[in-house]
């Protein structure tokens, strides 16, 4: 065997210092351009590249945002944008990565079981206050709709 590819085998399979990978958990990949290599290897396709990806990317979190007010999954669509730039930009994978994390905090919180119980109660006691208005309306003005009421 050749020492050297002994060397490139070890290199390769060390984990890269701050990942995951030798703590036994999910690997994160390494920041930075996901470009294919032709491209990163000329700067101007590499910057024309950015720059597509860039102008793709706010068109999708644009119309996120746009959906937000509007009927549409708004906000899946803002993550989808990020995801698209997190594919060039180290900002965008960092932004990712904290969204992800608390995201990840956020339903083990949720499936807490005296969280899940706090839910229950609040919803059932909303549900009755609900119930109870509906009551006093339907009472005092019988099943007429809110535009027809003359007093």
């Amino acid at each position: 065997m050749n020492a050297e590819s002994d060397e490139r085998d070890e290199v390769a399979a060390t984990p890269a210092p701050g990942s995951d990978a030798g703590d036994g958990g999910a690997a994160e990949r390494e920041l930075g351009s996901r470009a294919p290599g032709f491209i990163r290897a000329s700067r101007v396709l590499h910057l024309s590249w950015q720059v597509g990806i860039f102008v793709v990317g706010l068109a999708v979190v644009g119309a996120g945002i746009v959906m937000l007010p509007l009927p549409g999954p708004g906000w899946l669509v803002i993550f989808g944008g990020m995801a698209i730039w997190a594919t060039e930009f180290v900002w965008a994978q960092l932004v990712l990565r904290w969204t992800r994390r608390k995201v990840t905090e956020a339903a083990q919180r949720a499936l807490d079981p005296k969280v899940r119980r706090r839910n229950i109660i609040l919803t059932t006691v909303g549900l009755v206050i609900i119930a109870v208005l509906v009551g006093i309306y339907v009472w005092k003005f019988g099943v007429v709709m809110p535009w027809k009421i003359e007093q």
